[in-house]
Formats: structure tokens, C-alpha cells, sequence
């Protein structure tokens, strides 16, 4: 029986993992989207739906915000990701253009616990009328707030960086231009705001607080996820790359990767539905200290990378099914343990 048992552990060491786990439902919600941590105790959560929640963690109280953001829920898009940083909060949304048009945009406020009044600091254009792949995840890095930008299911506008659908974004937090920007260095055809190109959907964007580099994560269609570095003035190759993916009626896209694109760390094939990420710094769970977290809506799972050896990635699965599809993930900013949006509920993470 002892043989059998460390048999199971070595072809699925994520059991092993998973049972050492402890998982608790804070607070139910509606379509959480966005979450950050204002202090030790308190989280600012978006639903999809319009609300912007702020939750103590340790009384369970919830209070609602009042908020000035004109978004349209349609389809994917609504009230996106929120992040806290130096008594600002930044949104991400589906901004509604009028005529059915939206974009992936961005507002800013000085943090309230009653009122949050938004101002708008970037929009995406053109306004396109899609319900699909608005990206919109958000990260700060000094002076510069980088975002996603989804293509917005319109396939080679990635490739067009004159339109900022299929992007990431690089503006300073006040919403002005970085002047190291590409395009004031060789890529004067590229609209201003764009660090990167040829992104699909890109649901999970970080600042690795161990290389101060900015990663992110992409919906790939059938298959074609992946795990990678933001690279300034590259371009990831959508929709002339299919990261191994296909088309959903079946028909190939092309090559996983080619010479002249930038080459992610770790693809998953079929997909998984990457959605958040972030790099792992904390107490909890300190032997993962600089390893990737990257959560999955498709197979509800979370998957740990160990990266520094780019030639040979690790990748664990911490868990599956346990708490439903996962939207969002974020590290107690004191004591390491993990918080996690799932579809309808706020869920701690501890070691057992």
C-alpha cells in the first residue's frame, strides 16, 4: 500500500499538494471580476454586472461603493479590473461608445470608502461593437500602469499598431505618454500608448516583485494559452501565430511559434482558459517564493511554474475543481495567504 501511495504522489504530486490545503468562502458575490487589497484587512472587488464592493476580510462586511463609470455590460465586458496603488484606484471597463461600440478603457480615482469619482485616462480605439476578448487586467511598475488590451474577437487588428485592440498598453498612472514609448524609438507607424503587439485576450498581467519584469498571460481560441513576458516594442504574433491553437470551426491558424515573435515561457494545448496570474511573494506559501500562480476558468484549476530555468519550465497543478472557475487571484499583502475570485464567491487559501 506504501508503494502504491508514493506512486500516485510522484505521477500526481498535486494530490499531495491539494490535501494540505484548507479552502473557506468569505463572501458570496455576483460575477466578481477585479480584486485588490486596500489595507491588511479590507479587499476592493468589481463585479461584471457594475458594483464596486469593498470587503473586510475579517468581519465579512461588505460595503458598496457609489462610482461614476459609464461602462456596458455586453457579452464579456462590464466593470472589469480595479487596482489599488498609493491612495489612487484604477478601473478597467467595457466603455460605452454609444451605438452598441465599446473599448477597453481606463479611469482613475482617489480612493473613497463612499464615492468613487472616475477619471477617464485611456481609451481604446477604434470603439468596436464586440462582446468578446476585451482583455483589461492591470499593473503598475513605478510611474508606468501597463493593461491589455484584447483584440476584441477581430483577429489581425493585433497586427495594426496604429488601433490599440490586440495590445498591451504602457501610459504613465496620470495618463500621459511615456516618452520612451516605441514609437519615439524606431516604431513611429505605432499609435503612442503601445509597449507590445499581437496579443489575442489577455486576462492575467503582473509585476514580478523579484525581477521587476511585467508578465501576463493569453486566451489562446482552441487551444494556444500561454504564460509570458511583456517585451517592449515586440509583437506575440496573433493572428499569424496560433500558439499551437486552432480556429473554433476547426481550421488551423498557423505556427506555434516563429523566428521574428516573441516566444512565451510555457503554452497549454488544449486550452485551459488562463485568467490571472500573479508572481508568488509571501509567508504562507514561502517554497513558492518567485514561482508563477496561474489560474484557469476552463478546468478550474491553479497551476504553479517554476520559470528561472526558461529551458526547462516546471509546472505543478495545485488544485482542480475546487472552488469553481477562477476569475482573480491576489497575495495577502502581510501574511502570504491566498485570495482567489471564483464565479460567485471571495475564497481564502491556507495551509491546513
Amino acid at each position: 500500500m506504501k508503494i502504491i501511495f508514493i506512486l500516485l504522489i510522484f505521477i500526481f504530486p498535486n494530490i499531495a499538494s491539494a490535501k494540505n490545503l484548507n479552502f473557506t468562502k468569505i463572501v458570496t458575490l455576483k460575477s466578481p471580476w477585479g480584486s485588490t487589497f486596500i489595507d491588511d484587512n479590507n479587499i476592493l472587488i468589481t463585479e461584471k454586472s457594475g458594483a464596486i464592493k469593498l470587503i473586510n476580510i475579517k468581519n465579512k462586511n461588505i460595503d458598496i461603493i457609489n462610482h461614476n463609470i459609464n461602462f456596458l455590460e455586453h457579452g464579456q465586458g462590464g466593470l472589469l479590473d480595479v487596482l489599488f496603488n498609493e491612495n489612487f484606484v484604477y478601473i478597467s471597463y467595457s466603455e460605452n461608445r454609444g451605438n452598441g461600440k465599446t473599448s477597453t478603457s481606463i479611469a482613475k480615482s482617489k480612493f473613497d470608502k463612499k464615492d468613487l469619482i472616475f477619471k477617464n485616462i485611456f481609451q481604446a480605439n477604434p470603439p468596436i461593437d464586440s462582446g468578446y476578448h476585451f482583455g483589461s487586467r492591470l499593473a503598475i511598475k513605478g510611474n508606468y500602469l501597463f493593461a491589455s488590451a484584447g483584440e476584441r474577437g477581430q483577429g489581425m487588428i493585433a497586427q495594426d499598431p496604429t488601433k490599440h485592440p490586440g495590445s498591451i498598453i504602457r501610459i504613465n498612472t496620470d495618463g500621459s505618454i511615456p516618452r520612451d514609448n516605441p514609437k519615439f524609438q524606431g516604431k513611429s507607424d505605432w499609435l503612442p500608448e503601445i509597449y507590445q503587439i499581437g496579443i489575442r485576450n489577455p486576462q492575467g498581467l503582473t509585476l514580478s516583485p523579484f525581477d521587476e519584469k511585467i508578465y501576463m498571460s493569453n486566451h489562446g481560441a482552441r487551444g494556444g494559452d500561454w504564460f509570458g513576458e511583456a517585451k517592449k516594442g515586440e509583437n506575440y504574433g496573433w493572428k499569424i501565430l496560433g500558439w499551437g491553437g486552432t480556429n473554433y470551426s476547426g481550421i488551423p491558424i498557423g505556427p506555434k511559434w516563429k523566428p521574428g515573435f516573441t516566444k512565451a515561457i510555457q503554452y497549454w494545448v488544449p486550452s485551459i482558459a488562463t485568467s490571472a496570474i500573479t508572481i508568488y511573494k509571501g509567508k504562507e506559501f514561502s517554497e513558492w517564493n518567485g514561482h508563477a500562480l496561474i489560474t484557469s476558468l476552463k478546468d478550474k484549476s491553479l497551476r504553479k511554474l517554476i520559470f528561472d530555468d526558461l529551458s526547462n519550465v516546471k509546472e505543478e497543478i495545485i488544485f482542480k475543481n475546487k472552488i469553481g472557475r477562477i476569475r482573480d487571484i491576489q497575495v495577502h499583502p502581510d501574511n502570504g495567504k491566498i485570495y482567489f475570485l471564483g464565479e460567485d464567491a471571495l475564497w481564502l487559501m491556507e495551509k491546513n
